[in-house]
């Protein structure tokens, strides 16, 4: 049995540098206004306690891509480890991906007029070596999971601000930051 491929975004590590992000704009070589990986700076109080919180977030590789039903030319498809693909060739450019997509992970290439998103670096993985947004996170923020084996007793579905998991059941994991422990009395 393969496995089911996921992210987990550890905010207790993310500093919000945005490495990950121009890691991935660099290496596919995206134009200037595209982005395959967004960091969200989150609510100052998620945790109860002013905090800064950064979530770095791709696509998510849904159970139930809302990308591949909408699409009206089945330019998706989903790997058996669950890397959902997108296949420019067939794309037509519509954005029905775009707007039935939670999480807004396709984005539209103004220069192709095709969508483009996060196939999780494909190639790399298929060569044993971690997405380049992952191999590049200086804090070590992001890392790649079997799904199926993940243990996520202190891993979170949902962060207030972001869409629930329920709509797609997304392969993205989250460690909350801890609460700022009081310092003065």
């Amino acid at each position: 049995m393969s496995k089911r491929l996921g992210f987990v975004s550890n905010m207790e590590r993310c500093v919000g540098c945005n490495a990950c992000v121009i890691a991935c704009k660099s290496y596919h070589g995206l134009e200037p206004d595209m982005k395959r990986r967004k960091v969200r700076d989150l609510d100052d109080n998620l945790v109860g306690s002013p905090i800064r919180a950064y979530l770095s977030t791709s696509c998510q590789h849904c159970e139930d891509p809302s990308c591949m039903k909408a699409c009206p030319t089945s330019a998706y498809s989903k790997r058996e480890d669950g890397i959902v693909l997108h296949n420019r060739k067939v794309c037509i450019g519509c954005k029905m991906c775009l707007w039935a997509c939670p999480y807004e992970a396709p984005t539209f290439n103004t220069v192709t007029k095709k969508m483009d998103k996060c196939d999780m670096c494909r190639e790399r993985l298929d060569q044993g070596e971690q997405p380049i947004c992952v191999a590049c996170c200086p804090m070590e923020a992001l890392k790649i999971v079997d799904m199926d084996t993940l243990d996520e007793a202190t891993l979170v579905k949902d962060v207030d601000g972001f869409p629930v998991s329920s709509i797609t059941n997304p392969n993205l994991r989250m460690k909350m930051p801890q609460s700022v422990k009081q310092v003065r009395r």
